[in-house]
């Protein structure tokens, strides 16, 4: 056995751990052989423990190890610590609190819970809630801007309501409250008035920067503020002129665009900061009213006649003018011809007498 590998292996780290042992005899050689074992004898004995490496063969794997110091019992801070009286706290106990899991084990770090899908939803509508809120616009100001959109919701659920009406006629023959006829003509009264009304709102946006500028709020900028009070109106007064639909879609345009206008104005100081919230808040509730308008006037547009507008009206001025220009035309035609008749007339008459 000794001549095997593994058997002489084994007599050389018994002969290695009585040599580091330290007896008389081989003290003495290794003192003349290697400084490493004078540096080991020089240095203190300690208690040694022996301990196992993985991945090494049995002939290595036995190592000595230092033993780790316990730590030291601090008896004066355990006898202040008992001393003391232990307070209850109830609000801090739960059900979970005191509970110790099977397969659990203390101080792990708990499993991360699952994220809520709908986290992004809630946290979309609390931005729209505190946008909605208007907590810094005045009060004044406030109530005064809702009161000023009513028309525009009456005159849209109307439109809506009328082309219900309507198409209710159509299918059983009569409407729900009012005639089909009826609903017609009040379609057609209720038409102007929100047109009317949008041009005269779009004025008032353009309006406010003159204020604004006159009052010196953010400084004077002259020509520049001046020009939103100028390009309103001048946008806003044709759209008159058009057929409904094409009002309100050129209406809804101008809303729009004033109001990326007026957000950039507040951007640069020459509003106060509340301003561009109040307005996006105002202009939401005008274009889903011109929404709904268009929407509901979309269901009855074959089943419904079209009153002569403005630029009709101009159209058929212009046709009679031109009507009138012809007929004149013609009489001063027909009395040149005449002339010219009665002339030769005379000039026959006069030959016959000659003769």
């Amino acid at each position: 056995m000794l001549r095997s590998g593994r058997g002489s292996s084994l007599a050389r780290s018994v002969l290695r751990s009585n040599t580091l042992r330290g007896t008389p005899s081989t003290s003495r050689f290794a003192s003349q052989t290697s400084k490493p074992f004078i540096a080991y004898h020089e240095r203190p004995r300690r208690s040694i423990t022996l301990a196992l490496t993985a991945y090494r063969p049995l002939s290595t794997s036995l190592q000595r190890c230092a033993d780790i110091p316990a730590d030291k019992i601090d008896k004066k801070h355990e006898k202040a610590v008992a001393g003391e009286e232990l307070e209850p706290h109830p609000e801090e106990v739960s059900m979970a609190s005191s509970v110790h899991q099977v397969f659990e084990e203390k101080g792990t770090p708990e499993t991360e819970k699952e994220e809520d899908m709908l986290a992004g939803v809630y946290s979309d509508i609390k931005t729209i809630r505190e946008t909605f809120a208007l907590n810094e616009v005045p009060r004044e100001a406030f109530f005064v801007g809702l009161a000023g959109v009513i028309p525009y919701l009456a005159t849209s659920a109307s439109t809506v309501y009328l082309a219900w009406d309507i198409n209710h006629a159509a299918m059983d023959g009569h409407g729900f409250l009012l005639s089909g006829e009826s609903a017609e003509l009040l379609l057609h009264i209720l038409e102007p008035l929100q047109i009317g009304y949008g041009a005269v709102i779009i004025s008032f946006l353009g309006a406010i920067h003159w204020g604004l500028e006159w009052a010196k709020y953010g400084g004077e900028h002259g020509y520049r503020r001046y020009a939103y009070g100028v390009v309103a109106p001048a946008v806003a007064w044709p759209t008159l002129l058009l057929p409904v639909e094409y009002a309100l879609i050129a209406q809804f345009t101008a809303f729009t665009f004033l109001y990326f206008a007026d957000a950039r104005a507040c951007v640069r100081g020459w509003t106060p900061h509340w301003y561009m919230t109040y307005r996006f808040v105002l202009t939401f509730v005008v274009g889903a009213s011109i929404v709904i308008s268009l929407i509901g006037r979309g269901q009855i547009a074959d089943k419904i006649s079209r009153l002569p507008g403005p630029a009709d009206r101009l159209k058929a001025l212009r046709e009679t003018q031109m009507e009138e220009i012809e007929k004149e035309e013609r009489l001063r035609r027909a009395r040149i011809v005449a002339a010219d008749e009665e002339e030769e007339d005379d000039d026959d008459e006069e030959g016959e007498d000659d003769e």
